[in-house]
Order: C-alpha cells, then structure tokens, then sequence
C-alpha cells in the first residue's frame, strides 16, 4: 500500500469534494465541516451518479441524481437504499491530504501528476 500525498487540506473546500484521477476510475475526497476527510469512488452505488457533485452533510453525502445517502466513513448507502462505494484509506498530516492506493503502474502515474501539480 503506498500512502499519496494528494493535495492540501484547504484544496477540498468544506462541506464539499475534490476529485483525482484513480487507478481504477475518478475518485471524490470529501471534506466535512470538522475537517475529517473521506475518500470513496466517484459513483453511487444507485446509478452511477458523480457523488463528487452531491450535498455534504454531517458525515453523509447526498447522490445529485436521486438523493441516495451514503455514509462517508464506509461508504454505505443509508436505509432503506442498499448498495456501497468503494472507500479508501485516507489521512491528514501536517495540512495535507494523504490516500492509501495499492501500488501499480497507474499509482505511479497519480503520484507523479500529484506532485507536479
């Protein structure tokens, strides 16, 4: 597992998301209004709507397109809608933003257009 160093804390505006490029697809860090940071795939488990675009609240994010709730924290849809995106490790140290990603060819590639950035 090798741990990104992804952006600033104060890159992912509060109550809201910022999205990267994945190994497997986009995927959304969430930024809650006491700082916690959640990472998950950029897609509701419902119809595949960016969550990236939905409203944070709490430790929950709402999918823009039919309101699913899913659980920042483990990336559960809430009762009574039933599915799950994919979550990942992710830290904060120091003011910056730090994902855990399997180590492969397309992590290499993230972590080189991260730190050019």
């Amino acid at each position: 597992m090798n741990w990104l160093n992804i952006c600033a804390l104060t890159d992912i505006p509060q109550l809201g998301a910022r999205v990267i490029e994945g190994p497997k697809g986009d995927i959304a860090l969430f930024r809650t209004s006491s700082d916690d940071v959640f990472a998950l795939d950029d897609r509701c488990p419902h119809k595949h709507g960016p969550l990236s675009q939905g409203i944070v609240f709490g430790k929950t994010v709402a999918c823009p397109l039919h309101n699913w709730q899913i659980a920042l924290d483990s990336g559960e849809a809430l009762a009574p809608d039933v599915g799950c995106a994919h979550r990942y490790p992710v830290r904060v140290e120091d003011g910056r933003v730090y994902l855990a990603l399997e180590k492969t060819r397309r992590s290499a590639h993230i972590i080189a257009s991260t730190t050019a950035a």
